[in-house]
């Protein structure tokens, strides 16, 4: 369904871009600006790994330094089909993670030392899985072109200012409708931008949930990620709001409903899909989701651990810290 809606929007976005391209620019000022916009987003397109990486900081870690948050990440991969990230650590407070790379052969995951602080092993899971689905269902690449027909479309609007009066012989609405389209369309194409956005989500969510096997651990995790991102900020997200998009629960403020302008959708909303998933799985003899393990419980159940003999010691004397920035080093038996 979300698949489907996805391709409805892009076909929006394309009949958007076409109509506002002819009736601002002409077609030889649709065909620049979409020129243009493509370029400039294929750069970001191939690059938009190594800069969103950098913007936050983050630092690759391995088995060695890091290994039960990666033998997550490996297990679930091979679960997935696919080829194993690279995986990367943030340093900061607040539970997150995000997924980014042009395609699966150079993706990219990340999490915060804040979510594997906060989050049980199942709850973590849950979360790597949701963004190795964002992997296999190549969402950078359909931002990418959704962005590009965006960007394209506000390039139109800028070409109006200089183009729109002598393009009235191919406008029959006139210097009315230029004025309409040029103001009107950028709107519109980020309305799009957003729902496409949106609906990206929660097929990452649907699908992050077979991945792992329980629907109930990506709803915990959603709930303490949305409840942990309100109280705690993340000041690179806050200085780069532009990739807030790619986290899978938004890391500003003031983002909670499923409104036209959020590029994510309200976490109640998700969770009660998620709920509803976890209710359709049970009586096809799928085993009762549970959304943390309880607290006697060691944190090791789960197909997907297969992490050294090391991983199960308390972290009494933390390790030297591996991405030097925490002189303690993370608590918890991810380190």
């Amino acid at each position: 369904m979300n698949t489907l809606r996805t391709a409805m929007l892009l076909a929006a976005m394309t009949a958007l871009f076409m109509g506002v391209g002819f009736l601002i620019g002409g077609s030889g000022g649709m065909v620049i600006a979409l020129i243009i916009a493509a370029g400039t987003n294929l750069f970001s397109y191939w690059n938009a790994d190594k800069m969103v990486l950098s913007m936050n900081h983050a630092v690759e870690v391995s088995e060695k330094n890091a290994p039960e948050y990666y033998a997550i990440v490996q297990s679930l991969a091979k679960q997935a089909g696919l080829p194993m990230p690279r995986t990367y650590l943030i340093d900061s407070p607040q539970p997150n993670a995000f997924a980014t790379g042009r395609n699966p052969q150079n993706a990219a995951v990340a999490a915060s030392t804040g979510l594997l602080e906060r989050l049980t092993h199942e709850e973590v899971a849950a979360v790597m899985a949701h963004e190795l689905a964002h992997v296999q269902h190549r969402d950078t690449l359909t931002m990418t072109i959704v962005a590009t027909f965006a960007g394209a479309i506000s390039m139109l609007g800028n070409f109006a200012f200089f183009l729109g009066g002598s393009r009235q012989n191919n406008n029959p609405l006139g210097i009315v409708g230029v004025l309409a389209a040029m103001i009107v369309a950028p709107f519109a194409a980020m309305i799009v931008q957003m729902a496409v956005s949106r609906t990206r989500e929660y097929e990452a969510d649907r699908r992050g949930a077979e991945i792992c096997g329980h629907p109930l651990w990506l709803a915990s995790a959603l709930d303490k990620i949305a409840r942990g991102a309100e109280r705690i900020p993340n000041p690179d997200a806050e200085r780069n709001p532009a990739m807030a998009h790619l986290f899978i629960i938004n890391p500003l403020s003031g983002e909670r409903m499923d409104n036209l302008f959020s590029t994510h959708p309200s976490t109640e909303n998700r969770i009660a899909a998620l709920q509803q998933m976890a209710s359709e799985m049970a009586p096809t003899g799928a085993r009762t989701a549970r959304p943390a393990a309880p607290a006697e419980e060691p944190r090791q159940p789960g197909p997907w651990d297969r992490a050294p003999d090391s991983s199960s010691e308390q972290p009494r004397q933390p390790k030297s810290n591996p991405w030097g920035r925490n002189p303690t080093g993370p608590r918890g038996p991810w380190s």
